[in-house]
C-alpha cells in the first residue's frame, strides 16, 4: 500500500498531524493533495506534551512542508 493511499482511505476520518517546531493538530481529514498540503475539520492544536488542546474554528489549512508525519 502507498502512502497516499493510506490517506485516501482516512478520508473525513479524524487524523494526527505533527508538525514542525513539536506542534500537533487532531482534526477530521477532509481533503489532502500530492504536496501532502491538508484541510481538516474539528481541529484542536495540542502543545508537545499533546496537552491543553485548542479548538481551530471552521477549516484548517496545513502545509505539506511543515508536516513531519499523518497518523490516522
Amino acid at each position: 500500500m502507498k502512502p497516499l493511499d493510506l490517506l485516501q482511505e482516512s478520508l473525513h476520518k479524524p487524523v494526527l498531524v505533527e508538525l514542525r517546531g513539536g506542534r500537533r493538530i487532531r482534526g477530521t481529514l477532509e481533503s489532502f493533495d500530492q504536496h501532502l498540503n491538508l484541510l481538516l475539520s474539528s481541529a484542536e492544536e495540542h502543545d508537545a506534551e499533546g496537552q491543553n488542546p485548542t479548538p481551530r474554528p471552521g477549516v484548517t489549512f496545513v502545509r505539506g512542508d511543515s508536516v513531519i508525519f499523518i497518523s490516522p
